[in-house]
């Protein structure tokens, strides 16, 4: 019988959806379905103790773990990783028969935090310590006087960050204490996951489980049909690659220009996965042949030799797993605690009691520099392994629409180049893109999902765009897009660069744009053409009435590139707008901007 709006309590594209999956399911499939909705039932119905009937109905008859405490997961998400990882452990939970609520941070009422009983919380941390701009209100409550005791709620955390900031994992260090703090008890201790968080990821998972099954009765061991690694496999991931080739390499930047900005068109043919505006793709980049023959004759080791690479035993040899696994142009105090024990120099030894030493040493220098200032002879090649972590992939904001351009992604990337401690020293990957990467060539990329740098694709709602320099790339993106869906509209963007004759990036198609109102309005600040520096902030409050307007009529606001200067003085310029044009406190500005990213109409891609 195939279901209608007649004979069950589903609408017209519910009964389709449903018959689709049921026609397609064996009559396995079908039972295991139907012992599994049961269960589900029965426990909402009854949930003063274990149902038997759920062992009898679900595939297999293996015991599942059944619980009448309810399972919160919250994440806070900058980038996406956080809000992958919640979304897997959700499913392996389901998957033990747990009943389940998953939510972004901002979209988590906090008055409903005193009706939590299992919280599980999954945050990364961004720039120097602060929560992801999805998790900035429930760490303001969580830390605030109206936080509620929270006696009788468990809790875990897996926090996500990168070792080469100072404080890492702060974020989810901050939760984890204040949770405490308020009465809540750890069911594990908390982990930190550096880029590569894979393997500490699912271990946190199976431990938590272990640890809710063991209490709920259930002595199975946990297992599921899919790991953190196979979920990610799925798709074209960083432990499986597209090796997308180089269609275009363009230097953007005009003669004489103190820039260089790369455009690199790459092929998607057979790629099996559409982008969006907002989106990234990320390249897994390789170490610099020069750099890596000045480590392996700094080491003093023989280039050929097999050297382990990870806690399994793989092997390779000392000069490809240089190039091309190990991360060797940036330095961390974590990696210097580990340097401590591995090296057995004195003076470095001697040194690592000083943080302020510490942090000024590992600025701008890399793995060269710290065997050339603290040899060692005790130091072997197969100890690599445990001092150094892998080369991170790099993300890069996506500068084309997949509507217009189906089977190619492009991405706009700035060269690094830079003199540190008397040493040349370049970006592993942009400048690997700029020096090293020629069309024809394959390199290994592949696709991530933005959540939280989103478009709306509409005539009605006025878009704010300010990306001065690489910044600009989302915006190319999203005008693509637009410009493909035949819409028109307010779309307004601000732009800034050193020089308007050489580094006026993507001109004629901005221009091209404003012809065909594609763009409406375009603001420039190009900050060497002028005695005065003028960047997109100035150019902001020179247009203050005007872009007060348009937020009061709605506008969505996305600002792009630099987080360390540029985004904050974006920021501080757009609340002082609404304190003079709004007549707002400081206070009440402030409370309208966060106000404003609750509402995703202010998103933020910053670096």
């Amino acid at each position: 019988m195939n279901l209608s709006v007649t004979n069950s309590p589903f609408n017209e594209e519910q009964a389709t959806q449903l018959n689709q999956i049921i026609q397609n399911l064996t009559p396995e499939q079908q039972t295991w379905l139907s012992g599994y909705l049961t269960a589900n039932q029965q426990a909402l119905a009854n949930s003063s103790a274990p149902s038997q009937q759920v062992a009898e109905n679900v595939l297999n008859n293996e015991p599942q773990a059944m619980s009448d405490r309810h399972i919160t997961i919250l994440y806070g998400s900058e980038t996406g990783n956080a809000q992958s990882l919640g979304e897997i452990f959700a499913d392996r939970l389901v998957e033990h028969n747990y009943t389940v609520k998953l939510s972004a941070m901002d979209d988590f009422k906090p008055k409903e935090l005193k009706k939590v009983e299992d919280l599980f919380v999954i945050s990364s941390t961004h720039g120097e310590g602060d929560p992801p701009d999805n998790a900035l209100s429930f760490h303001e409550f969580l830390h605030g006087r109206k936080a509620p005791k929270l006696e009788g709620v468990r809790f875990s955390v897996l926090a996500l960050g990168d070792e080469s900031y100072e404080f890492f994992c702060q974020t989810g260090k901050d939760f984890d204490k204040r949770l405490e703090d308020l009465g809540a008890e750890r069911i594990i201790e908390r982990q930190d996951c550096d880029i590569d968080y894979d393997d500490i990821a699912e271990k946190w998972m199976n431990t938590n489980i272990e640890k809710l099954n063991s209490s709920s009765g259930v002595t199975q061991t946990v297992t599921s049909t899919e790991t953190v690694q196979s979920a990610k496999e799925k798709r074209y991931s960083k432990s499986n690659p597209y090796e997308a080739e180089v269609l275009e390499n363009i230097n953007l930047n005009g003669r004489g220009s103190n820039k260089e900005v790369r455009h690199v068109e790459l092929l998607l043919d057979n790629y099996g996965e559409e982008y969006e505006p907002g989106d990234c793709l990320v390249v897994l980049p390789q170490n610099d042949p020069e750099v890596v023959s000045q480590l392996i004759e700094t080491l003093g080791f023989d280039e050929t030799v097999e050297v382990t690479i990870n806690d399994d035993g793989d092997t390779l040899p000392l000069q490809k797993a240089l190039t091309e696994h190990f991360e060797i142009t940036k330095l961390t105090k974590p990696l210097l605690q580990k340097a401590v024990d591995l090296l057995n120099n004195e003076q470095l030894t001697a040194k690592m009691n000083d943080d302020e030493w510490i942090q000024a040493y590992i600025d701008g220098r890399d793995l060269v520099d710290l065997f050339t200032d603290f040899p060692s002879e005790s130091f072997k090649p197969e100890a690599l392994h445990q001092l150094l972590r892998k080369l991170p992939p790099r993300e890069y904001s996506i500068a084309s629409s997949y509507k217009a351009n189906p089977d190619e992604v492009h991405i706009t990337v700035g060269a690094v180049r830079y003199q540190a401690h008397d040493r040349d020293r370049k970006g592993v990957c942009s400048v690997q893109l700029a020096e090293r990467v020629q069309p024809g060539d394959t390199i290994p990329i592949y696709l991530k999902k933005n959540p939280n740098f989103k478009f709306p694709f509409d005539e009605e709602t006025p878009v704010i765009m300010i990306g001065p320099g690489t910044g600009v790339a989302p915006f190319r993106s999203y005008l693509q897009e637009r410009e493909e869906l035949g819409l028109t509209g307010q779309t307004w963007l601000f732009f800034g660069e050193q020089h308007f004759t050489t580094d006026f990036l993507y001109q004629t198609e901005w221009q091209t744009w404003l012809k065909d109102e594609v763009l409406s309005k375009l603001d420039l600040a190009f900050s060497r053409d002028t005695d005065e520096k003028v960047y997109v902030q100035h150019r902001i409050a020179e247009q203050s009435a005007t872009f007060y307007e348009w937020l009061m009529n709605g506008a969505k606001l996305y600002v792009c590139g630099d987080e360390k200067q540029m985004a904050k003085d974006v920021h501080q310029t757009i609340r002082y707008i609404l304190e003079q044009e709004g007549g707002m406190s400081e206070v009440d500005a402030e409370a309208y901007l966060t106000e404003m990213k609750k509402e995703k109409r202010y998103q933020r891609d910053v670096y």
